[in-house]
């Protein structure tokens, strides 16, 4: 398999998508924030002294969409058209479920933005309720769905 962000000196590369063509784009992704049952019930009764943490969560994780090219350096900017997180309170399991979705129009996809989002949303649940549950775990990162492109609809069956 070549890897398509090494040139031929072996050194790494930002890939070239100039001659690919435009498309909808759109990504998927999911991180799960695991806790002890007191902090969840403190987040969903707003009871976190910093503050909202959802409502924290939700613009981390646009902003950190948003700053992808600045964290991961092979990444292209892209002129993203919508960035979306939600967060599913799970009090059976104590968890919460964050799911993004990205979109763009353009050359490449937007899989890394939208992993990239739920990962810093997951990451400011933590900061902001550290003081209260030091050992919260964050599990399962990755991608759920992409669209658009030449590998068009791909949904992750695991």
């Amino acid at each position: 398999m070549d890897l398509s962000h090494i040139n031929e000196q072996g050194y790494a590369r930002m890939v070239d998508v100039s001659a690919k063509e435009d498309s909808i784009r759109i990504a998927r992704a999911q991180a799960v924030v695991h806790m002890q049952p007191e902090t969840l019930v403190m987040i969903r009764d707003g009871a976190i002294k910093k503050g909202d943490v959802l409502a924290v969560a939700q613009v981390a994780g646009i902003m950190g969409a948003k700053q992808t090219p600045s964290l991961i350096p092979m990444c292209h900017p892209l002129l993203l058209s919508g960035v979306d997180l939600s967060f599913i309170l799970n009090e059976a399991e104590s968890r919460i479920i964050i799911h993004s979705e990205v979109k763009t129009t353009g050359k490449t996809g937007v899989e890394m933005e939208a992993i990239t989002a739920v990962s810093v949303a997951a990451l400011t649940i933590y900061d902001m309720c550290k003081a209260v549950d030091r050992w919260m775990e964050i599990t399962d990162i990755g991608l759920l769905e992409k669209s658009g492109g030449k590998s068009g609809h791909l949904i992750n069956e695991k």
